[in-house]
């Protein structure tokens, strides 16, 4: 039997921040009549940096493309704020960037108001706030892998999201490329905006998370302060996980 570590209920969202409040209820999913997700209810504090973990096969991903509304559940619900006013603007970064076949610049202006890329200010700023601001005229196919994944971010900023998805952004990446992705999601998280991070790697999960999700098997076995889960006081099957065993 999995022992779900929850934690007590969240006090209730500031005023202006309920937009960003992101509950799930009972959240299935079957593909070809198997569950790959299974129950899933979760409550997301919007002030804190939540971290998705669990095995290969868990339904990480799976879970993260329903919240950002690229795949529709079997069964249950998403919602934002408890009320009728509708899902917080969105972004999505994935683990392999999706990027225009165009200029580094251009990939910004893509998604910008006209009335911001006109000027180039708007653009301008965000490649530099990613290290990229030289390289704005090149060829975004040219960029290396780190690079790309930074103008994928900030092209996801440039939308300037109230919710931020990441899928294992880092995952391929050498480490310096790795610490600067995460220097720039806690700068973006310290904004306002919500994120969740998805990530098997627990070094990572360590020095990103305020708070933790760990799924197996499709369903929810943990919910807690990071402080608590890698403290210890977390269920046995994630806690084979951070000491390194294979958990199936």
């Amino acid at each position: 039997m999995l022992r779900a570590v929850i934690d007590p209920p969240a006090p209730a969202a500031p005023e202006g921040a309920a937009s960003t409040r992101l509950r799930t209820r009972n959240i299935v999913l079957k593909i070809d009549g198997k569950s790959v997700l299974d129950g899933v209810t979760l409550d997301f504090d919007p002030d804190r940096l939540t971290v998705i973990m669990g095995p290969n096969g868990a339904g990480k991903s799976l879970l993260l493309r329903i919240l950002h509304g690229l795949l529709k559940p079997t069964g249950g619900e998403v919602s934002w704020g408890g009320g009728p006013a509708g899902p917080p603007r969105q972004a999505m970064v994935f683990q392999k960037p999706v990027l225009l076949r165009r200029s580094v610049a251009a990939n910004i202006d893509y998604v910008l108001p006209k009335s911001e890329c006109r000027d180039g200010e708007e653009c301008a700023g965000l490649l530099a706030r990613v290290g990229l601001a030289h390289k704005a005229r090149q060829a975004a196919r040219l960029l290396s892998g780190g690079e790309q994944q930074r103008l994928a971010l900030a092209r996801a900023l440039a939308t300037k999201p109230e919710a931020l998805f990441l899928d294992e952004p880092t995952a391929s990446l050498d480490p310096p490329s790795v610490l600067m992705i995460e220097q720039l999601v806690k700068e973006i998280q310290s904004t306002g905006t919500k994120v969740l991070f998805v990530t098997h790697d627990v070094a990572q999960a360590r020095r990103l998370a305020d708070d933790v999700v760990f799924l197996h098997r499709g369903c929810v076995t943990d919910h807690a302060p990071a402080a608590d889960f890698f403290g210890g006081a977390c269920s046995p099957v994630a806690a084979d996980f951070l000491a390194g065993k294979i958990v199936i």
